[in-house]
């Protein structure tokens, strides 16, 4: 019978986590839905138009025409020059498809079509993602205990033990998200052809491991990247996503430290009325 009085609250949980939900989708609703109807006019016209000045170009034509985009865009190919994106499906996109599986990001861009590449996925992301959680949690609870260490060693020099700790954790959180976030922005313009909405856009689907696949740095078939960019993307992938590990861990701190010193709060107050309690007790008595 212990569950009966936590039934409510996993209750309220639901509804709030379903009408959160339903809100997120009633806004983004309102946002995507009018402009893709408006692309779907222009695309009906465009296509009609292209039919027209097209003569020899039929329905049938027009659908083998897309498929062959979905397909070059598939395999890596662009259309202009018949070049492929560097390395597709070479060592290092390989690896970092990889990367992708275990952080279950997951762009969509790079897929295995085999039968045996697809199999081999499967119990691959079985074996590989507890163990990117397991190593991601290390990596971020090592780099708290750094920290840790860092604030006890300041607070013995000042005495100044909440300051010390609120400073510190700002400091690391402010280099930590210019490392991996402003630095990787401005990279990534640099070698992409995206705005600086875009790339930031880019950097937190991919280091919230949503991955929707829109934006894929080093993915482009029309532009040519430097050998190291590949790796640099790779690295910044593993070693964010053990800064957000470190971020949830820094929460964790903070949230526990706080209901600490909210519990000592409680029993100050519990002791100072028990104690205030006795005293007009023992009052009446000396009295009598």
């Amino acid at each position: 019978m212990e569950f009966v009085p936590r039934l409510p609250s996993i209750l309220l949980l639901g509804v709030v986590y379903v009408a959160y939900v339903l809100i997120g989708g009633a806004v983004f609703w309102k946002l995507e839905g009018e402009l893709v109807e408006q692309n779907q006019v222009l695309l009906r016209k465009q296509k009609s138009r292209l039919l027209q000045r097209l003569t020899c170009l039929d329905i049938q034509g027009l659908e083998e025409v897309g498929q062959l985009i979905q397909s070059a865009s598939k395999y890596g190919l662009s259309l202009k020059s018949n070049s492929t994106a560097d390395g597709f499906w070479k060592f290092t996109s390989s690896s970092v498809f990889a990367a992708t599986v275990v952080t279950t990001i997951g762009y969509g861009n790079i897929s295995p079509h085999t039968m045996y590449g697809q199999i081999f996925c499967v119990f691959f992301a079985l074996v590989g993602i507890p163990l990117n959680v397991v190593v991601l949690n290390k990596v971020g609870k090592y780099m708290l205990s750094i920290e840790r260490r860092l604030c006890d060693f300041i607070e013995k020099k000042t005495n100044r033990k909440r300051c010390v700790r609120v400073l510190v954790h700002s400091l690391s959180f402010a280099i930590l998200a210019v490392l991996y976030f402003v630095a990787p922005v401005m990279l990534i313009q640099q070698y992409e052809d995206w705005s600086y909405a875009e790339a930031v856009y880019y950097c937190f689907i991919t280091l919230s491991t949503i991955g929707f696949g829109d934006y894929v740095a080093d993915n482009n078939p029309d532009r040519s990247y430097p050998e190291w960019y590949g790796a640099i993307m790779g690295a910044w992938i593993f070693f964010g996503l053990a800064w957000l590990a470190l971020l949830i861990n820094h929460g964790i701190d903070l949230l526990e430290r706080f209901n600490g010193y909210m519990k000592e709060k409680r029993e100050d107050i519990a002791s100072s009325s028990q104690g205030s309690q006795q005293e007009q007790t023992q009052a009446p008595e000396k009295k009598s």
